[in-house]
This record gives C-alpha cells, sequence and structure tokens, in this order.
C-alpha cells in the first residue's frame, strides 16, 4: 500500500489568510492598543526626566517673585520652607510664605486671584507686620496686550502704587479706581482690568487683618519650637 502524500499548505491561501487577519477588527484593536502603550511608555518617560528640573524652575520663578515683594534685606529665612496654609472662611486655604529676620517676623506674602476681562488674575501680595503692603506684583494674567497687561512692573510702573498703603490708607471708599471713586488710575480704554487687581488687593490686605494675630503668634512659636 502506498501512502498518500499529504499536500503542503498553498502559499496563496497563506497570504489571503494574513490579509484577511489585517482587515479585521482584531488587528485594528491589537495596532491601537500597540500605539496606546507605546505612547504611554514615552509620556511616562518624559514625565519622569523632566518633573525635576520643571520643579526646580517653577520654585526659582516663585522666589525670583517673592524677592519683589519680600525684600531680601528684611529676611534670613528660606520664606518656601516657612510656608503655611492659612484657612480663611471667605478665600479658603491660602498658602502664606513667612519671612523672619533673627527670628523676629518682618512681612508675610500670598497669592490671591481676581478676574479681569479676560480672566483670572494672580496677585502676589506682600504685608509688613504693621499691616502695610511691602510690595504687589502680578504674577499672571490674560488681559488684552497694551491695554490691560500695563498691570505688570515690566510694562509700567503703576502696580508699585500700591506699596505702603493699607486698609486705612486710603479709607474703603478710596480703594477704587478713579472712575468709581477711589485714588487708583485706571488706564485709558482698560478699566476693568486695574479695577480688579486693586479689589484683590483690598481682598488680601483684609484677609491678613483678619489672621493677622493667628499668623504672627502661630509664626513666632514655630521659630522658638
Amino acid at each position: 500500500m502506498t501512502d498518500t502524500p499529504t499536500s503542503a499548505p498553498q502559499p496563496e491561501l497563506e497570504v489571503s489568510r494574513l490579509e484577511a487577519f489585517r482587515r479585521s477588527p482584531v488587528w485594528q484593536g491589537l495596532l491601537l492598543a500597540g500605539f496606546s502603550l507605546v505612547t504611554a511608555l514615552i509620556l511616562s518617560a518624559s514625565d519622569e526626566v523632566t518633573r525635576g528640573p520643571i520643579a526646580e524652575r517653577a520654585t526659582e520663578d516663585l522666589l525670583a517673585s517673592l524677592a519683589q515683594v519680600i525684600p531680601a534685606a528684611i529676611h534670613d529665612n528660606d520664606l518656601v520652607a516657612e510656608m503655611q496654609t492659612v484657612n480663611d472662611q471667605i478665600e479658603g486655604g491660602v498658602p502664606v510664605y513667612v519671612a523672619t529676620l533673627n527670628q523676629e517676623i518682618t512681612g508675610v506674602a500670598f497669592v490671591l486671584t481676581g478676574f479681569g476681562y479676560s480672566g483670572a488674575i494672580r496677585v502676589l501680595i506682600g504685608v509688613a507686620p504693621d499691616g502695610t503692603l511691602l510690595g504687589v506684583r502680578v504674577l499672571s494674567h490674560t488681559e488684552t496686550p497694551g491695554l490691560g497687561d500695563k498691570i505688570e512692573i515690566a510694562k509700567g510702573d503703576w502696580i508699585d502704587g500700591f506699596s505702603g498703603r493699607s486698609l486705612t490708607d486710603p479709607t474703603p471708599e478710596g480703594w477704587k479706581v478713579e472712575k468709581d471713586g477711589g485714588i487708583f488710575d485706571q488706564f485709558s480704554g482698560a478699566t476693568i482690568t486695574p479695577r480688579a487687581v486693586v479689589g484683590t488687593v483690598h481682598r488680601g490686605l483684609a484677609l491678613f487683618e483678619r489672621h493677622r494675630a493667628s499668623l504672627l503668634t502661630r509664626t513666632a512659636e514655630n521659630e522658638a519650637s
């Protein structure tokens, strides 16, 4: 008896099966999963590599901004390390950077957000223990270039007009732009922007006043411990 030879797979049949598989939803799903996995791995690796430098740059930017409202001459401590959170009934949780010189409190700084013509305006406010403003700077905004951006120190000295002011200087009625009966200049064609900054700074002084005793007392206790 002679054996019947087993027929070998035809190349054309194998190719057609492979082509059919490549056109199937399963193949498309595997491709999508593969691309997603590779993308996720790349993003994860990039995040690990850049996280440190980004954090360092953010800290450098914060320190540079703090130096503009808390002069280096009035503190010998690490402002970021001395940060504490104030829980306010109006503003919520607010990080406060406390400055000390020879363990004496010389000022605090914090950020509040107001809303101008085009969106949020983040304002850094430095306050002396007696409640007077050490300095004010706008950290970020989306106001109109050439109009609302005059709140930036790089575009003018308007923001310096807050230094030395307090809740009582001017009076509450004076804490407005001139158009509203206050003492602060507004910009031609952009009243909403300076109005927002003035209001935010006034809120900051009120926040400090509400927590002045606890801030200064708690900080002094921490320094002694």
